[in-house]
């Protein structure tokens, strides 16, 4: 008996990446097993929708059906169509992490979630005990073959269980070759290192795999990200960023420097700020007598990143937000003026010192007032 001719595109040297996910997509969705690189591993992927393209996965991997797959989506939204009750320490960690090295691990509301729409066996194979893993990988073979997908992939990593991970398209098909239909070739994988699997419960965190992202950076990964905007960074929101700081340590009970291992952070930017700046002396020397130290701090302009990883931000005028919601009008739901009434606070650089300090008591104020109405409780568990 001949042995089975493994089928190999090579993404690299593609004349087209759309020839080569065009022949993915064919393949899933003619029930067979594909192999993808990704960020850490290669992985093997079958349809969700299709329970024998599944069974197949798992014969592929010698996977046992208590050892659930993972499935694949495509973005944050595709995730909470499959635990819609996410926590919200989850979906900062999904925003913050996708497409990345993270696989989440969630507590499923049946009655709610798209895994009741999966063939019965196949939510034995991704949901056999009420949890479920996801995870959006950093590899583009991957999203766009999700989205010519009807539905998720099932995923696990390509190799056998019990063996090592497979990090080159050779490796693949030395371990599982013969058992799959297509493998993406795509070079060596960029970590080389599984996912990191993660389970959130609530605001706890249970790390079942190391992996990539390292226990230090999940906490911070995962913490609330508070970001205040004005236009040059130098004056109001640092004054802002470094109150925020300090009341959030008086609300928690530590110190200021111990916020950040608490599940807190504050962040700020300018809409107009150029990078490197300094804070203005007058709003240094009025922070300073309050025990607050921002000679360290560097202004720095208002990018996307910022605004996709904070749950808060807080402008220092109604304009700033406006400005903020032309650009970015997906979040508006966590942008607000700082004041709880919708008052600008004026710009106090040029002016007197008597003018920061009255600038800084407005502001404190109404963080105070701001940080009172936030649930506190959310102070991340890790075990």
């Amino acid at each position: 008996m001949s042995a089975k001719v493994i089928d190999v595109a090579k993404a690299r040297t593609a004349g087209d990446l759309r020839d080569v996910v065009h022949r993915a997509v064919q393949t899933l969705s003619e029930g067979r097993v594909v192999a993808f690189p990704t960020e850490t591993v290669y992985g093997l992927a079958a349809s969700a929708l299709d329970e024998q393209a599944v069974e197949r996965l798992a014969q592929a991997k010698g996977r046992a059906a208590q050892h659930p797959f993972a499935l694949a989506v495509k973005s944050v939204d595709d995730a909470l169509d499959y635990v819609p009750n996410m926590p919200n320490l989850a979906q900062r960690l999904a925003r913050r992490c996708w497409p990345g090295p993270l696989t989440l691990v969630l507590e499923v509301d049946r009655q709610d979630s798209l895994v009741d729409r999966l063939p019965a066996a196949v939510q034995q194979r991704v949901c056999p005990s009420g949890t479920l893993g996801l995870r959006v990988p950093a590899s583009a073979l991957v999203i766009d073959a999700l989205r010519l997908m009807t539905g998720p992939l099932a995923l696990t990593s390509a190799n056998q269980t019990g063996s090592g991970e497979a990090v080159t398209a050779e490796e693949v098909m030395a371990e599982v070759g013969e058992r799959i239909d297509l493998v993406l070739d795509d070079g060596r994988c960029q970590f080389g290192q599984a996912s990191t699997v993660v389970q959130v419960t609530g605001n706890e965190i249970k790390i079942l795999r190391q992996g990539v992202i390292s226990p230090g950076n999940l906490r911070r990964l995962g913490s609330l990200q508070i970001l205040f905007v004005c236009t040059g960074n130098t004056c109001r929101s640092p004054m802002a960023e470094a109150l925020a700081r300090k009341t959030l340590a008086d609300r928690l009970g530590c110190k200021v420097e111990e916020v950040e291992d608490r599940g807190f952070t504050s962040a700020s930017a300018g809409i107009a700020a150029m990078n490197g700046g300094r804070a203005a002396t007058e709003a240094v020397d009025v922070l300073a007598e309050q025990g607050l130290n921002l000679n360290e701090h560097i202004s720095q302009p208002l990018r996307e990143p910022l605004i996709r990883q904070a749950d808060y931000v807080f402008t220092l005028t109604a304009s700033h937000r406006h400005a903020i919601l032309s650009q970015w009008p997906d979040a508006e739901e966590r942008v607000h003026v700082l004041s709880p009434a919708g008052e600008d606070v004026s710009d106090p650089i040029g002016g007197t010192r008597q003018m920061y300090a009255a600038c800084a008591e407005q502001i404190r104020g109404m963080i105070e007032a701001r940080i009172d109405a936030l649930d506190l409780s959310e102070s991340i568990v890790a075990e």
